[in-house]
């Protein structure tokens, strides 16, 4: 990715309304050394804009009433007559985490799909917004004015979710409770960090896909809000990727970070700092 593309990833993240769209779009954007920024989401827009044209359309002959029946429509459109769904497997493909590919196959992780639905409702006046249930991602349909919201699942086709079944959802995924906050829209950059995360389990478990984790963790850590241990990561990655001074460097700055609390941990980062500089001799 160009010093350009990361500067305009940097001040999109830190715009009053951040786009996650175009966010997603920038970050596919490392995945293709050969992809032009500007022709990236130039072709995303107009298949989303395609996509919300069908819906329109769809809104004009039905005139659907009530959440249920815009979200009975968007699944008619967006999983039907479009074909966009997920499938375990998909797990297992970086480009399901990438916006350009899941536009173009189809297919993609729940976060993904999810984002399709609310860029499209979007463009079409619909009300749909991003839910980041723990382990799967949905969006809710409709407000109070319409009798909703009510949840589907784009990744299963857009099937309707009952409150027992987001209970089940979050149960699995953490053995507790469903609760009222876990309902909230998500917000732009926590969906954003939410794929980068994605991108990064997805390579960490692939040890010649460093570089991929790599910039995932560069990308995350230009969002106003991290986890600061994301620092480390990206110095341990620079490090397996060869900047041996460059990951040193990087520990040693957090480990500057760690002694006001932790200074067992800014010691160990210490050794592994002197360990990496070592690996040059």
């Amino acid at each position: 990715m160009s010093e350009e593309s990361r500067a305009r990833f940097s001040a999109e993240a830190r715009a009053e309304c951040p786009d996650p769209v175009l966010l997603c779009l920038l970050a596919a954007v490392e995945a293709d050394p050969q992809a032009d920024p500007d022709e990236a989401v130039a072709a995303a827009g107009a298949a989303l804009d395609r996509l919300a044209a069908a819906v329109r359309r769809a809104v004009a002959e039905r005139r659907p009433r009530g959440a249920e029946a815009v979200a009975a429509l968007l699944a008619a459109v967006l999983a039907g007559r479009e074909r966009f769904h997920g499938r375990p497997s998909d797990y297992n493909r970086l480009e399901s985490s990438l916006l350009p590919a899941v536009l173009e196959r189809r297919r993609g992780l729940p976060i993904m799909l999810s984002l399709v639905w609310s860029a499209v409702g979007a463009r079409a006046g619909l009300p749909v917004h991003g839910v980041a249930l723990p382990g799967h991602f949905v969006v809710a349909v409709g407000g109070p004015e319409e009798g909703g919201p009510v949840l589907a699942d784009p990744f299963r086709g857009g099937r309707r979710l009952s409150p027992e079944d987001a209970s089940d959802l979050v149960a699995a995924a953490t053995g507790g409770p469903l609760t009222e906050d876990m309902l909230t829209p998500a917000q732009p950059l926590d969906t954003v960090l939410r794929v980068l995360g994605n991108i990064r389990t997805w390579a960490a478990s692939r040890p010649e896909h460093a570089r991929t984790q790599l910039w995932a963790t560069e990308l995350s850590l230009l969002l106003p809000r991290h986890p600061a241990q994301l620092r480390l990561e990206r110095a341990e990655l620079l490090v397996r990727t060869g900047d041996f001074l460059g990951g040193a460097a990087e520990m040693e700055s957090y480990a500057g970070i760690l002694d006001a609390f932790d200074p067992e941990s800014a010691a160990r980062v210490r050794l592994e700092a002197k360990a990496a500089r070592h690996r040059l001799n």
